[in-house]
């Protein structure tokens, strides 16, 4: 139980460390210093040490050895390049995938839909993170091939601090959960060229609506 315990906090630390970089408090290039978070988050070190792995595991941070944790962001240029490529690579997972799912997949992508439309609901945008990314990678593993599916969920893992930040722009919520509907509905059709347009113009958007929100919060700062 205990573990459990501080395997959620580590995820609070982590989402709550993310939002300071986002918003500015820390910059590019500043050193994460463990003693004086764990006295910010009230917690020990070992909280907090896996929340900063989970962030250097999507490159937010880099930890180098006996330096210590730095903040890693990444340039808008590298940014957009990088979901342009996740655009594509999940574009593929689509195409593949509109020929190989199963019915049951299909199911759990329907239960994944409900879920994300009682988070729109609720306003609940860490809810639908979760729904949402268990839709994506749902479709990564029905493409059918692994290497495609391990690629995709690298990248994925790599962008997630990002896109979950782009929901918190108002009603992209429920624009992303009508984007899910029309790839739900590609892939039940069995329409592959259809689910990999649907799917490249979801991620695409995912990156746009970030560089917005990006821009908002930098106007506020200033």
């Amino acid at each position: 139980m205990t573990e459990i315990m501080e395997q959620r906090r580590a995820d609070t630390i982590a989402a709550e460390l993310e939002e300071l970089i986002f918003n500015g408090t820390f910059c590019d290039g500043d050193r994460l210093d463990e003693v004086r978070l764990a006295e910010r988050f009230n917690v020990s070190r070992t909280p907090l040490r896996e929340a900063l792995q989970r962030l250097a595991r999507s490159g937010l941070v880099e930890l180098i050895p006996r330096r210590g944790a730095f903040v890693r962001q990444p340039g808008p240029v590298e940014l957009m390049e990088m979901f342009e490529v996740m655009a594509e690579l999940e574009a593929a997972c689509g195409r593949f995938a509109a020929r190989r799912i199963t019915d049951s997949a299909l199911a759990e992508l329907r239960a994944a839909n409900v879920n994300c439309r009682a988070a729109v609901e609720a306003q609940d945008t860490d809810a639908y993170y979760a729904e949402n990314e268990r839709f994506h990678h749902i479709i990564y593993a029905q493409s059918g091939n692994r290497f495609l599916a391990t690629e995709t969920g690298a990248l994925h893992r790599r962008l997630k601090p990002f896109r979950r930040q782009q929901l918190k722009l108002r009603g992209r919520m429920a624009q992303s959960l009508t984007e899910h509907e029309a790839i739900l509905d590609a892939l039940e059709r069995g329409d592959t060229a259809l689910c990999a347009d649907t799917l490249r113009d979801h991620v695409a958007i995912q990156g746009e609506k970030f560089h917005n929100l990006m821009a908002t919060l930098k106007n506020a700062a200033e």
